[in-house]
């Protein structure tokens, strides 16, 4: 009996064209792309099992995910060899074997995720499709604060959307901090241990009416506490949000 193998990549992708990372009946998702290229090379139906499921039209830097495979191709013949294949939105970053124990999501310890913005009063034409413009003055300060509240253990049912299958919403939020590449552009970043259904877009969003003053930061709080996702602003476009990085 050929001897099983633990393969893991770690890959980026720009998942605009994209159903999200999941395999679907009714939509071409990232799964299903490299899984049928795997085929082409391996001539096995290989089941990728990722960090997290990324949604529809959101992005990777360093995604993670492991295959098991009986393949006698190599770690680094895989990876050159799916490159050439692959479409042009999706790179195989790195490849190597792991211990057949290494499991890509219940292995983690945390992931994070960037929200990308753009606050300028002119839109940016070349980056409008990699992340999300306001073109009025946010109040940084205060949304600096409401970020500063969300770390530790807490219940974030208010920025869970429906649909999720999540019996737990406590997570613990391990950063919450906003950066400024550069003037006019702001990175909202998140770590925590594990992330609810949309709960960065949806805390995007409140965060953001916090900062054009829709909000302030005693009602930002009032909503952490209410677990009312009626109560939170609205789920921030998929377009500005990128998975950055899985520890382990």
């Amino acid at each position: 009996m050929a001897e099983k193998k633990n393969i893991r990549f770690i890959l980026a992708y720009d998942g605009s064209r994209y159903h999200g990372w999941q395999r679907q009946k009714n939509g071409l998702s990232i799964q299903e792309v490299i899984e049928d290229h795997l085929y082409l090379m391996t001539r096995e139906r290989i089941s990728l099992v990722a960090s997290g499921r990324t949604d529809a039209g959101v992005h990777a830097l360093n995604q993670v995910c492991h295959f098991i495979t009986t393949t006698t191709l190599d770690p680094l013949t895989i990876k050159k060899g799916l490159n050439s294949l692959l479409p042009n939105d999706i790179l195989i970053k790195q490849s190597d074997y792991m211990p057949l124990e290494f499991h890509a999501r219940y292995s983690a310890r945390s992931k994070t995720y960037e929200y990308r913005l753009i606050n300028r009063p002119e839109p940016d034409i070349f980056l409008r499709a990699y992340s999300w413009q306001i073109q009025k003055r946010l109040n940084l300060e205060e949304m600096k604060r409401c970020l500063a509240a969300l770390t530790g253990r807490h219940d974030f049912s208010a920025f869970k959307s429906t649909g999720s299958k999540n019996k737990n919403p406590v997570r613990e939020m391990l950063r919450a901090e906003l950066e400024r590449p550069e003037p006019g552009r702001i990175n909202l970043i998140f770590e925590a241990n594990g992330f609810l259904r949309h709960m960065v877009r949806n805390i995007v969003g409140t965060v953001l009416d916090v900062g054009l003053e829709k909000l302030s930061h005693s009602d930002f709080l009032d909503i952490l506490t209410s677990k009312d996702r009626e109560r939170a602003g609205i789920k921030a476009p998929p377009r500005g949000l990128y998975l950055s990085y899985v520890a382990y």
